[in-house]
């Protein structure tokens, strides 16, 4: 390379740079400022690598456990760019306290995309002027600059270009290394980005194979090889680690429009949003200077003067792989504005489809390919001067109109820095409990629970694991192991002593009615509750809230009146173990034995429960023993046909077994529980016996 060509490949360099400043700005680039981050996918990001730098090593070398507990394992799900957490890990020590590298990568992305668009630009000329143009239309794609402000790793489309580059340009000695390394580092960053390299690689490998007549065993080879080292690569990022995790829905409803290009979606002052139906997703907004271009660029195509057919059929696997990706991201629900229909598709097309659910951001490869189409057109079909000058207008007008979208980025991304997020963890329990644990919980274990970021930012904060995540995907099966686990802790009040544990309202009533007031402490702190295992033994640590007893979360009975079971009825507030999800009629038991809960203040003489069993001529019987607080007061028998009316006498001096005075347990013992798929019902797996419709206090 010369000086001059060294000097003009510099200047992408500088245009890459320039543009970062220019949409930006300086401020994420300040490695202990995290406001920008604050936010959603931004947030998971940054806490995944915050975990992960403080996790200890091990192989493979992205498992990330302190960050999701059983029900996450690698940093590749929380999108933290595991390529960045690989190099940065090693010097921790010398790191900052907090330090994030998002900055850095977005300058990354910005000076890899000018780069890897002067080189695809060079494709079509090697004057400078076209291709410093062309580098900066790339870079003010919409596709990319709307990535910025939310999932900022998928701003790597530098990856997507420099894959169309080595698939369109002459063959070199170090092709095949090139794409090794390429797809290595896709699979280092993000599984879409792998996705759209290695299919134009498989493109390209056939392509050249049939054109160069190589020996079938040189392509097998090279498949081989690449296969290896990106399947080493997702092993140490963690890709396997979820097992069962891939999500089962999003096909379908993350789609692109077959308007996208030309739908401005906030991108675009002169271009407006075009209404659409339900579930589009993303922005394939091709950019209003682009559009203009594509229009001017007609007349080449009509000349025939670029020879575009010609183009094309020399890369028709290339153009079979485009055309497959812009049918994976318009969908089987394909939209046209507000308008969609659905091609029906078997099951198991569209369990595999979910893998990438996003189905809207396959068509970047499309993108750039029409991008660099009208690059070569403009360029072959015009003069250099005017050619220079289409460009040089269109880059403008594309840099001016996708201001609309990119000037609010810019106001996000440049917020006043900080090192720490505010927090609603306000009491000062927070800090005391942080030396006395090891770990948050959040009951019910969810991905993306309702309060999963400032208990995970306090978590990360104080050196403590948690499970309160925001996480791409986790392993399904693990994740029902963890909610099994967590409703035994419920049950039977037996918490690890080491966890610190926040609870939904929806299991408040079973947490109060479990729990230990001797030695744990149920309360409510900063609009959370909370409930710390052996609290009150731990010395020196006095109870900072008023507490939560089953009379606090309990509506009060009513006598006489009678309180529906049934979905929104008043009398499922007192239904705990062993009953199923309440339906519209009532509920159903669920196992060979249930409990009713009541919290008694008034004289109660007896509980009647309308109920029915689950009763067929082949399993006419269902007999019934009733315990109120361990003592059997009841039983019954009851038969085919009948609905009855239980009427369970209470014992004078009946009283909760331990901890509330005022406090009856009623235990309903079944005989004859059964599952409906064994009588030839139905394929309900659940042990049913009894149907509660409502109970009546008298």
């Amino acid at each position: 390379m010369t000086g001059n060509k060294r000097i003009e490949a510099l200047s992408a360099v500088l245009l890459g740079v320039a543009s970062f400043f220019f949409v930006v700005g300086p401020r994420a680039l300040n490695p202990v400022n995290i406001a920008w981050l604050g936010h959603g996918d931004p947030a998971t990001q940054y806490l995944g690598w915050h975990f992960f730098r403080g996790a200890g090593w091990s192989f493979p070398i992205g498992l990330n456990p302190p960050y999701g507990l059983e029900i996450g394992n690698a940093i590749l799900f929380s999108d933290s760019n595991p390529l960045f957490a690989f190099l940065f890990k090693p010097w921790t020590t010398l790191l900052p306290e907090p330090f994030q590298y998002f900055g850095f990568w977005l300058l990354a992305c910005f000076i890899l995309q000018a780069w890897f668009g002067w080189k695809l630009a060079g494709l079509a000329s090697d004057r400078f002027a076209p291709r410093i143009l062309g580098a900066g239309l790339f870079v003010f794609a919409p596709p990319m600059l709307c990535r910025l402000p939310g999932n900022m790793i998928l701003s790597g489309h530098f990856l997507v270009l420099a894959a169309l580059y080595l698939a369109l340009r002459p063959e070199g000695e170090r092709r095949r290394w090139t794409w090794a390394a390429l797809m290595a580092a896709a699979a280092l960053i993000h599984a879409y980005l792998l996705a759209m390299t290695a299919l134009l690689w498989l493109a390209d490998l056939i392509g050249r194979t049939r054109r160069r007549r190589w020996p079938a065993g040189k392509g097998v080879r090279e498949f081989v090889v690449h296969l290896l080292v990106i399947g080493f690569a997702c092993w140490q990022a963690g890709y396997f680690s979820v097992g069962a995790g891939t999500s089962s829905v999003g096909f379908g409803h993350f789609r692109m429009n077959l308007l996208a290009v030309i739908d401005g979606g906030g991108w675009s002052y002169v271009l407006k949003d075009i209404p659409e139906g339900g579930g589009q997703a993303g922005s394939n907004f091709l950019g209003f200077g682009i559009l203009i271009l594509a229009v001017l660029a007609v007349p080449a195509i009509v000349r025939r003067s670029a020879r575009i057919g010609k183009a094309v059929r020399a890369f028709p696997l290339l153009v079979l792989a485009l055309a497959g990706l812009t049918a994976f991201a318009v969908s089987n629900t394909v939209g046209i504005g507000p308008f969609a229909f659905t091609v029906p598709l078997p099951a198991f097309v569209l369990k595999l489809a979910n893998v990438f659910r996003g189905s809207e951001r396959m068509f970047w490869p499309v993108f750039y390919a029409i991008v660099f189409a009208v690059i070569f057109l403009t360029v072959r079909g015009n003069g250099r001067r005017k050619a220079a000058f289409l460009m040089g207008l269109a880059l403008l007008v594309q840099t001016v109109d996708t201001s609309a979208g990119w000037l609010g980025v810019r106001r996000g991304l440049m917020k006043a820095p900080r090192s720490t997020w505010t927090t609603p963890l306000l009491d000062p329990f927070w800090k005391e409990a942080a030396s006395a644990y090891k770990k948050v919980r959040w009951i019910p274990p969810a991905n993306y629970s309702p309060h999963w970021l400032p208990l995970a930012a306090y978590a990360g904060a104080n050196g403590l694991a948690t499970d309160a995540v925001y996480l791409a995907r986790v392993n399904a099966a693990a994740l029902e192991r963890s909610r099994s686990r967590a409703w035994e802790w419920l049950l039977t009040g037996r918490y690890e002593t080491d966890a610190l544990y926040v609870l939904d309202d929806s299991v408040l009533r079973q947490a109060a009615y479990s729990v230990d007031p001797r030695s744990d402490a149920l309360f409510r702190m900063d609009g959370l509750n909370v409930l710390a295992p052996e609290w009150k033994k731990r010395a020196g640590r006095p109870l900072l809230a008023e507490e939560i007893g089953l009379f606090d979360v309990l509506p009060p009975l009513r006598i006489g009146e009678k309180m529906a079971t049934g979905r929104s009825g008043a009398g499922t507030a007192y239904l705990f173990k062993g009953w199923s999800t309440p339906e519209d009629w009532g509920t159903w038991s669920d196992g060979e034995a249930a409990e009713i809960v009541l919290p008694v203040r008034d004289p109660v003489r007896s509980v009647v429960l309308e109920a029915g069993a689950l009763l067929t001529p082949a399993h006419p019987r269902q007999d019934i023993i009733v315990e109120v607080d361990d003592v059997r007061v009841y039983s019954a028998s009851l038969s085919y046909g009948t609905e009855p009316l239980i009427e369970i006498p209470l014992p004078e001096k009946s009283r909760a077994r331990i901890f509330a005075p005022s406090l009856v347990r009623i235990r309903l013992r079944f005989a004859n529980a059964v599952r409906p798929k064994d009588l030839g019902l139905n394929d309900d797996g659940r042990t049913l016996a009894l149907g509660l419709r409502s109970i009546t206090v008298r």
